[in-house]
């Protein structure tokens, strides 16, 4: 992509989802994820209703009325965004790919932290680490981000969740709150996100088309497999073939969810051509 092209398409982003994020989400993201606790932030004298556990008892003594100490939350927060760049993220049936989306709902999540003053990470993964940009705060690092979710070219399109979890629990040494955005067409990775959601707040945005869930009948097709490259005939008319295909498909849905929640993780499943605004808005809500 030209640079010319690329800024442009990052300004457009940065113009929706910004403006999402100032709206709508950083109050909603302020209110679902607490800070690490409580810290000192003044003295004033003391109101009627005020907790007289709250007195400050020097102060009191010096001006000889009762002053309460006052506390803020501590607020600063990391976040991190785990991203799935692997080949199944470039379908979509709707005018829109689901990558499309997932960048916009990664970066309306930057944007929300940055108006909260919390640091930002990056992990784009496939079946291994293709980039990891290391948590900051600011508009200028949300950019990169950006730019890296429009234009970073994966060197696998094959997913494993697992890999990115164990990458995420070597890096981040401190609690984060981290959104794992992905179609979640993947296994194997209960044990590692165990493991993650002991330290960490975890969410699982599942972003999905509405033609993965049932295959069409079409006769016989030339597909492939955006993730391991092969193409394969497939008689679609076969009543049998259409069951396993959904079978399947609904038992890594079904993996996924009970995953998350045994874990104590939360889920949010947004489909490409429904509004990932209200889905979001109502999981921040329902925490």
């Amino acid at each position: 992509m030209e640079t010319k092209d690329l800024l442009k398409k990052v300004r457009k982003i940065e113009i929706k989802t910004r403006r999402l994020s100032d709206h709508i989400f950083s109050g909603e993201y302020h209110t679902s994820f607490k800070g690490r606790g409580m810290t000192f932030s003044e003295v004033r004298p003391y109101q009627y209703g005020d907790d007289i556990r709250a007195i400050d008892w020097n102060v009191t003594a010096r001006y000889n009325e009762a002053h309460v100490k006052v506390f803020e939350e501590e607020r600063e927060l990391t976040m991190m965004l785990m991203v799935d760049i692997s080949g199944s993220e470039s379908f979509g049936s709707k005018n829109q790919f689901k990558k499309d989306i997932v960048t916009e709902i990664a970066a309306t999540m930057a944007f929300s932290a940055t108006q909260n003053n919390d640091k930002i990470g990056l992990i784009l993964f496939s079946d291994q680490i293709e980039l990891y940009i290391p948590p900051k705060k600011g508009r200028s690092h949300v950019l990169r981000i950006i730019r890296e979710l429009i234009e970073f070219e994966p060197k696998s399109h094959k997913t494993d969740i697992a890999q990115a979890l164990k990458f995420l629990s070597s890096t981040q040494k401190k609690k984060a709150i981290v959104f794992v955005i992905s179609d979640f067409i993947s296994e194997d990775y209960e044990h590692t996100l165990k493991i993650a959601s002991k330290k960490h707040d975890i969410t699982g945005i599942r972003v999905y088309d509405i033609r993965e869930e049932k295959m069409p009948n079409l006769g016989m097709v030339s597909m492939l497999d955006a993730e391991t490259g092969e193409t394969q005939l497939i008689n679609t008319g076969s009543k049998s073939v259409r069951i396993n295909y959904e079978k399947y498909y609904h038992e890594k849905m079904k993996y996924f969810k009970e995953t998350f929640s045994k874990s104590g993780a939360g889920v949010v499943n947004t489909r490409v051509d429904e509004s990932y605004v209200t889905k979001l808005l109502g999981y921040f809500k329902s925490r």
